[in-house]
């Protein structure tokens, strides 16, 4: 470490602001979005589901409205022994456009001295495992829940090198995140052009309605104002897909039109088998004697986007795994929570990426639930129906209510959720195209370059590493 570094408490530098205390009756449908302690993910400020308040609340509260690259601290949570501890942990507005409110016991910090700290370096200094367990070391209360003081917080004591080494290890840092976010806005990229091809083929039917229009078949009137948009558009040279698709529709008394010599299914007709998840112990004994990854509804979203979520290990029973372990092309949905704005039914299309990433042994939480398909074919397009269905919102239709948790219906909806199958070949072509756009956004890129970030992370807060060093480090993955 550098003679130039200066030993000195966070509270001389910055200083906590606590947030704002809203009451129940200030939360509305609508209006500017409260940061609660659940909100506060590690590194990230979650808003998928989020309480509002309205604009007149808002404006009594302005004061508490974050800033660009604010970096937020969650001051109550879960203690050191639980699954996922979350007192203590740390968020940053990404300085895009959004625009919020903190709630109480989520603290901001506010800097004083801009000469001696760097807003981005503070970031990357409480992200810091150190830093995180010695906040932990000095939070009060019982076992399950833990609180910790803005005093607390700046007793905290920090080398701080200069500031122009804080901005170089800040960009060093950062630069790993931003392409990580560059990665992460492909593989929404991706994910839409998953769901654009699926929509086109199995929803508008975009190929049959060319093939008939070619073929001068008639068109359902159901289909009349798609074929007048299809006859508009400038057409490549498709003819190897084309020619696996019918030129004439037919009708089914379940669906209406669908491609003639398609089928009409349930979705339950489209698996081998399905299965309850499960929770195992968070300790080994003579039942318990396999080690697992369990994939909770709150670790989809991450694991989607090829990153390292926390789905926690867990010891599980031999005898359960062998039917709940997760094989390629396997799907894993959420059955169980939900909110008043967020449906449950979120899924995830399991892959050979995602178990590499898990260490290979990984079931379904408890609240979650295991749908095996007849085939790999058969695997993604019903994967990929579940996460369409689920944008549109059509998941609400199949769950209800039950002393305040919400229950997804699964038998329910694996006899009344039709779909329209199409013929093996449109199938295969439907795999083939869409397979290698999964296996790229499962891959592990995301995991190696933060796997890399938290490697740097303490070296260069300590000063064991050099930032040319760092700086060489990081140009050869980028």
């Amino acid at each position: 470490m550098a003679s130039d570094w200066k030993f000195c408490k966070i509270g001389d530098v910055a200083k906590i602001q606590g947030g704002y205390a809203f009451k129940s009756k200030d939360f509305s449908d609508t209006g500017t979005p409260v940061i609660k302690i659940k909100n506060v993910r590690k590194r990230d400020i979650d808003l998928t589901d989020v309480a509002r308040v309205s604009q007149e609340v808002a404006e009594q509260a302005s004061s508490f409205l974050v800033k660009s690259w604010d970096v937020l601290i969650s001051m109550t949570g879960s203690g050191p022994n639980a699954p996922a501890s979350i007192v203590g942990r740390v968020a940053r507005h990404s300085g895009e456009d959004d625009v919020f409110l903190i709630n109480q016991r989520v603290g901001r910090f506010l800097i004083k001295e801009k000469e001696q700290l760097d807003q981005r370096f503070l970031y990357y200094l409480f992200s810091e495992d150190k830093t995180q367990l010695e906040l932990l070391s000095i939070a009060t209360g019982s076992a399950n829940q833990v609180n910790i003081s803005g005093k607390q917080i700046e007793s905290i004591e920090v080398n701080l090198p200069p500031l122009s080494e804080q901005k170089a290890i800040a960009h060093i840092l950062g630069s790993l995140d931003d392409k990580i976010e560059l990665n992460r806005q492909v593989n929404e990229t991706l994910e839409a052009m998953a769901q654009a091809l699926f929509k086109s083929w199995f929803v508008d039917f975009d190929p049959v309605i060319d093939n008939a229009l070619a073929a001068g078949n008639a068109i359902p009137d159901d289909f009349m104002e798609r074929a007048e948009q299809r006859k508009g558009i400038d057409k490549t040279d498709n003819s190897d897909i084309q020619d696996l698709f019918p030129e004439e529709f037919e009708f089914t008394e379940e669906m209406g039109w669908i491609p003639k010599g398609w089928s009409v299914q349930s979705f339950g007709d489209l698996l081998d088998s399905t299965i309850g998840g499960d929770w195992g112990k968070p300790e080994q004994d003579d039942k318990h004697t396999r080690e697992s990854v369990i994939i909770r509804g709150t670790d989809i979203p991450k694991l989607k986007l090829g990153e390292r979520s926390e789905a926690p290990k867990r010891w599980v029973e031999e005898k359960k795994l062998k039917t709940r372990i997760l094989k390629p092309f396997d799907t894993v949905i959420e059955i169980s929570g939900g909110s008043p704005t967020q449906s449950t039914g979120r899924s995830i299309i399991i892959t050979e990426q995602i178990l590499e990433r898990l260490g290979g042994v990984a079931e379904p939480a408890s609240f979650c639930r295991k749908f095996s398909p007849l085939n790999k074919f058969l695997g993604l397009y019903a994967g990929i129906h579940l996460q369409k269905i689920y944008d549109d919102g059509k998941m609400w239709e199949y769950q209800n209510q039950s002393t305040g948790i919400s229950n997804f219906q699964t038998t329910s909806f694996l006899e009344r959720e039709e779909l329209v199958v199409p013929s093996e070949s449109v199938l295969l072509k439907f795999y083939e195209t869409l397979e290698p756009i999964i296996s790229k956004m499962s891959s592990n890129q995301q995991i190696e370059l933060a796997r890399l970030r938290d490697t740097l992370l303490p070296k260069l807060m300590s000063g064991e590493l050099r930032i040319p060093d760092a700086a060489e480090l990081v140009d050869e993955v980028l």
